[in-house]
Formats: C-alpha cells, sequence, structure tokens
C-alpha cells in the first residue's frame, strides 16, 4: 500500500505512533537536538539498547523498543552530513527514509513519525530534504504502514513540508 503522508507541528516525542524516527548518529548514542530528546524522554534503557546494535551507517536505520515513549518502537535512521550534495547526500538521506519506512514495516508498524532527518546540526538544506523525504516516503510501498507523519518542531519547518506535500 501507499502510506497517507501528513505534516503536523509539535513534539516526536510525545507521538501516539508505533514508531518514531530518531535522527541518529552513527555510533546510535545520545545527542543533541531530536536525538537528545528521544534518549531524555525515552530513559535510561535506550542508551544500551542502541550499544547492542555496535552502531549504525550513514543512510540505515535500526530500532530499539520505545521505552518511556509513547511509541512501541524508535526506529534509528542516520542522515548524511551536508557537506555541499556533491558527495552523495541526497541518496544517503532518501536511504535514511527508505530504510526506516522498511524496518517499522517489518516490525509490523501501522504508523511513523518523522523528524527532518539531518536539517539540523548536520545542515541538509531544509527545502532539499523536506523534497526528498516527501518523494521518498510517497514513492513507499508498504504491507503495515498505512501513515507516515512528518513532526515538525517549528513553523519553518512545517510550512516546508505543508508546501512540499501540497506540490508533489
Amino acid at each position: 500500500m501507499k502510506p497517507r503522508l501528513e505534516a503536523v507541528a509539535g513534539d516526536i516525542t510525545a507521538e501516539q505512533t508505533d514508531a518514531v524516527v530518531n535522527a541518529a548518529n552513527t555510533g546510535l548514542a545520545a545527542g543533541a537536538g531530536v536525538c537528545g530528546a528521544i534518549f531524555a524522554a525515552a530513559g535510561p534503557g535506550l542508551a544500551e539498547a542502541c550499544a547492542a546494535h555496535g552502531g549504525c551507517p550513514t543512510g540505515d536505520a535500526k530500532a530499539t523498543p520505545g521505552f518511556g515513549l509513547p511509541a512501541r518502537w524508535i526506529v534509528h535512521a542516520v542522515g548524511p552530513v551536508w557537506s555541499g550534495g556533491a558527495d552523495g547526500e541526497p541518496e544517503a538521506l532518501a536511504s535514511a527514509y527508505r530504510r526506516s519506512l522498511e524496518v517499522a514495516d517489518g516490525l509490523g508498524a501501522r504508523s511513523i513519525a518523522f523528524p527532518a532527518i539531518s536539517t539540523g546540526i548536520y545542515g541538509f538544506p531544509l527545502d532539499r530534504a523536506t523534497a526528498i523525504a516527501v518523494a521518498t516516503c510517497r514513492e513507499a510501498e508498504t504491507e503495515h504502514v498505512g501513515v507516515v507523519r512528518f513532526v515538525c518542531f517549528d513553523g519553518g519547518t512545517l510550512g516546508a513540508y505543508e508546501q512540499e506535500l501540497t506540490l508533489s
């Protein structure tokens, strides 16, 4: 099936979806921004569960339980650090979204919430990242995931997603 795509303003740690996506680093360690908020809200078991994975390459995703989050699972997706766009960053970002959907679908998740992967400290330009996120999720075929929610931390991000969802 093709999942329904929607954008909302909110806090990803409070999302009532089966899975939430963490904008993770390759070490799957607690970080800043979305990653730090998810680790803080999920509680101490998350660090141990992430360490058991032994890391995750850029463009891939791994799952852990949701621990203290309302979501049953956390899908840790590693997006690329922006370095101008000529080092495969667009492809790696698309892969992070695609792999997140595959991992969530494999778990049987019916809904998933994404942050704007790589647009924070990783520096990926918001408009380009939004176009990639929406196109990748729109093209996805899933067995279980019926809802993809882009959870936007601020008005500028929400505006970018709303515009992209109406254009594409």
